[in-house]
């Protein structure tokens, strides 16, 4: 399939002619499958705009809408089909005449084959590039019969077969769940609709078959907003060509990178843990201020802080961040997990490397992109991509993972640990009747970095990192035990800190 040449016909589709590389193979017939409320009609209505936006004779048949109900569909996407050919509805019922109009489906040939006539003259009238049915519901139930049904349907794509033309039938699986047509098509694209109990509904394609044309399997996320449909092709790492400068990003806290080795490689990713409240925005924020500051471009996607909260703590912080987002360097995206799709977010990364030049990217946090996938079963599959292209492509990524709890035993909504290259882990200590906050890196990959565990604080003028903890046992429990008497701490009152 990929040593020859497919002439295709584009779309129109943001996304979908990458998923079809390049569109459908032309002059073939296509099934769009879907319940009602996925968006056939949207995607059938773009399908044949972008031909009449490239000067292509289009048909659209509709046998249960009207013309107006059809023009009210297009100008709500702030669309006109002025150059599409339509056969709508009314003219269907005045072919069947006044007197037949209380029994359109009886008798079935009758109809059936006064309504394949019409359709076929005006094909034959029209002589279109690009054509639609909408829907193969009425023709199904005229029929009556699975084999009068496909016997229909191997006539029309005959008669088509001989013309240059590219045929899309919309089915909505609404008159039952036999498929009689699946093995006629050239093609079959499958559009779905999954509600959830919070939010908005997910919807996603796939491509079931295509015959001699590859195309991108899985399961793709889809929008339906003003101004048509737009498709976010399933992320494949393996589809991007690397591009990876090494690159050393820090912090600006000389105690905070001499923990981690001397900072943050490029094309690793990093993940802060630790419960509620212990750093780990904060110690992000300040790779995020750094980075943009040197001018690199940093997309910080904030799940469970507004924005305004995020740019305070970072100008209490002594962070630029006001300056970095006024000069571009610094883009913030709040994101509400209950109206995103985990496709989109993906497809805007992506964008944001490509096309923007993004350095380093903030998932602030794990949690709340938990919350924006369909089924956390495949949580670890997004991520292994995503990480996998941000790799490749030398970005910094930053994950932050808020664990159950303060004190002791840690759990997690997800463990991801495994997908990160370096991980930072933060807990809350008793000492002296004060709490007090430890950080540690457990791992990193691409290089050296110290096992010790170091005690630090916000302070007015930022965050103050301690010696590392020598003399402490059992901080990570949050209750330690103290070995010595001053070695180690630099104050009376506050173990490790200068």
């Amino acid at each position: 399939m990929d040593q020859r040449v497919v002439s295709r016909t584009p779309t129109g589709i943001p996304g979908l002619d990458e998923i079809l590389l390049g569109g459908f193979a032309s002059n073939r017939l296509y099934l769009i499958d879907g319940s009602p409320g996925v968006g056939k009609t949207t995607l059938a209505m773009q399908f044949l705009l972008e031909g009449a936006r490239r000067g292509e004779p289009c048909l659209y048949v509709t046998l249960s809408e009207t013309r107006e109900e059809m023009e009210a569909v297009a100008q709500s996407h702030g669309w006109s089909l002025e150059g599409i050919e339509m056969v709508e509805l009314s003219q269907v019922e005045e072919m069947f005449g006044a007197q037949s109009q209380n029994t359109l489906f009886q008798p079935a040939e009758v109809e059936l084959t006064r309504l394949t006539g019409l359709l076929l003259s005006e094909f034959d009238r029209v002589k279109p590039k690009r054509m639609v049915l909408d829907s193969l519901s009425e023709l199904r139930l005229m029929a009556q019969s699975p084999f009068r049904y496909r016997r229909q349907i191997l006539s029309f794509k005959h008669h088509f077969a001989t013309s240059d033309c590219t045929l899309l039938l919309l089915d909505d699986q609404s008159t039952g769940s036999e498929a009689p047509v699946h093995s006629i098509v050239h093609g079959m694209v499958t559009m779905q609709r999954v509600p959830l109990k919070f939010g908005i509904n997910r919807r996603f394609l796939s491509i079931a078959k295509m015959r001699g044309s590859a195309f991108r399997e899985g399961n793709h996320d889809y929008l339906i907003k003003a101004g048509g449909l737009t498709v976010f092709p399933r992320l494949v790492a393996m589809d991007h060509a690397p591009e990876h400068k090494r690159e050393v990003f820090t912090s600006g806290n000389q105690q905070l990178d001499q923990l981690v080795g001397g900072g943050l490689d490029s094309g690793t990713g990093t993940l802060f843990m630790g419960p509620a409240g212990s750093g780990k925005s904060t110690i992000a924020s300040m790779y995020a201020s750094h980075a943009a500051a040197r001018g690199c471009k940093v997309l910080y996607f904030a799940f469970d802080e507004v924005t305004s909260i995020l740019v305070n703590r970072a100008r209490e912080m002594r962070l630029t961040f006001d300056e970095s987002i006024a000069s571009g360097n610094l883009r913030i995206r709040q994101v509400d997990p209950a109206e995103i799709a985990p496709g989109e977010l993906a497809n805007e990364i992506v964008r944001g490397v490509d096309d923007e030049g993004v350095r380093m990217v903030v998932l602030d946090s794990l949690n709340g992109y938990v919350n924006a996938m369909p089924q956390e079963d495949f949580l670890h599959l997004h991520l292994h991509e995503l990480l996998s292209y941000l790799n490749g492509k030398g970005v910094v990524t930053i994950m932050i993972l808020a664990q159950h709890g303060l004190v002791g035993a840690m759990g997690a909504p997800v463990d991801v640990s495994y997908l990160a290259d370096t991980v930072f882990l933060m807990r809350f200590f008793e000492a002296r009747g004060a709490l007090k906050k430890a950080v540690s890196v457990v791992k990193k990959r691409s290089g050296y970095h110290e096992d010790t565990i170091r005690e630090f604080r916000m302070a007015r003028n930022g965050l103050v990192v301690g010696e590392p903890l020598f003399n402490f046992q059992g901080v990570m429990t949050g209750v330690p035990q103290f070995l010595g008497a001053h070695a180690g701490k630099a104050s009376r009152d506050e173990p490790g800190m200068p």
